[in-house]
């Protein structure tokens, strides 16, 4: 019986180490100053698998209720369900969505949240991840979203048409292999292309990238 329980016990661990995300996706929002989380949509729900110190900041909630949970903890009473919809509808079609939303903080304060979900791909071209990120927004300052966009676009117009090409197809959540099928180019000279942007776009991390990119419309 109790070599039963011990198996059954490892058995649990296999699967909760299985279902942690890899090394390189949890680099992709650890470093970000943006309020930033990775689901994981082969599991039921989509459920939170890393989340940020940003993200725990913003909403008041920690780790440990956060991860296993699907982002709807945000939403409350008037929170608009079409937007909501809209959100649901990019993570079923596996489309890039950057909606602003109204979403609660854990002592319930409501606050206006420009939020992103964007699909991230495996090698084989799978769906792997979703990145998601929150952004608040000044009830003060309503344009505070469309300066981001319009500085989003004042940057991506100052790249080259390749470095725009690159960034397009990374904002659709492709690794560096896939883009350079999909340009006809080598994976070092795509990885070279990625370090330039990281330094042309001055962001601290590939999260923040694939933002910058679907804010300017990409």
């Amino acid at each position: 019986m109790d070599r039963e329980k011990n198996e059954s016990a490892e058995d649990q661990l296999a699967v909760s180490l299985s279902q942690l995300p890899k090394a390189s996706v949890m680099a992709l929002i650890e470093n970000s100053p943006i309020a930033s989380v990775v689901s994981n949509p082969r599991l039921p729900d989509n459920p939170i698998v890393a989340v940020n110190d940003a993200f725990q900041q913003l909403t008041g909630y920690d780790r440990d209720f956060i991860i296993g949970r699907n982002c709807r903890f945000l939403a409350g009473e008037a929170t608009e369900p079409w937007l909501t919809e809209e959100i649901r509808r990019g993570v079923q079609q596996r489309k890039s969505v950057l909606v602003e939303i109204l979403n609660y903080k854990k002592d319930g304060t409501p606050f206006q949240n420009a939020v992103l979900v964007a699909p991230l791909f495996d090698e084989e071209g799978e769906l792997e991840y979703f990145l998601g990120s929150q952004v608040e927004i000044d009830a003060d300052s309503p344009s505070l979203a469309k300066a981001r966009r319009m500085r989003a676009v004042a940057i991506v117009k100052d790249l080259s048409k390749r470095q725009r090409e690159v960034l397009q197809y990374i904002a659709k959540g492709l690794l560096n292999k896939q883009i350079a099928y999909e340009l006809g180019l080598s994976e070092r000279t795509i990885k070279m292309h990625r370090s330039i942007l990281m330094q042309r776009l001055d962001v601290p991390s590939a999260a923040d990238m694939v933002r910058l990119a679907v804010e300017a419309g990409m």
